[in-house]
C-alpha cells in the first residue's frame, strides 16, 4: 500500500510539474496569449491604416481635387494668375529664440 501511495503521490509530482513548468505549461499559455494580444493590436493598427490608405487612393484616382490639395501641400505648387502669400511670424521665432 505504501508502494502504491508513493508512486500515485510521485505521479501526481511529475504531473503538476509539467503544468507549471514542461511544454505547453501555464506560464507558456500567458506568455503565447499576451504575445496574441500585441499582434492582434498591431494588426488593427495595419488595418486601419489599410483602409486609410484606401481612401486616399479612391480619392486620387476619383477627383482632382485631391489631386491638387496633394500638390499644393506636398510640392508648394499654386495655378496659373493665382498670387501666393506667405505670413511669417516673427513673434514665435523670437520666442524659441531666448
Amino acid at each position: 500500500m505504501k508502494i502504491s501511495t508513493a508512486l500515485f503521490v510521485l505521479l501526481l509530482v511529475l504531473l503538476q510539474y509539467r503544468l507549471w513548468f514542461g511544454n505547453g505549461s501555464m506560464t507558456e499559455v500567458h506568455h503565447l496569449k499576451n504575445q496574441i494580444s500585441q499582434v492582434e493590436e498591431a494588426n488593427r493598427k495595419v488595418k486601419e491604416r489599410n483602409l486609410s490608405l484606401t481612401a486616399e487612393v479612391h480619392d486620387l484616382k476619383q477627383g482632382q481635387e485631391a489631386i491638387e490639395e496633394r500638390a499644393r501641400s506636398e510640392m508648394g505648387m499654386i495655378k496659373y494668375d493665382e498670387t501666393f502669400y506667405q505670413i511669417i511670424d516673427y513673434s514665435g521665432s523670437q520666442a524659441n529664440t531666448k
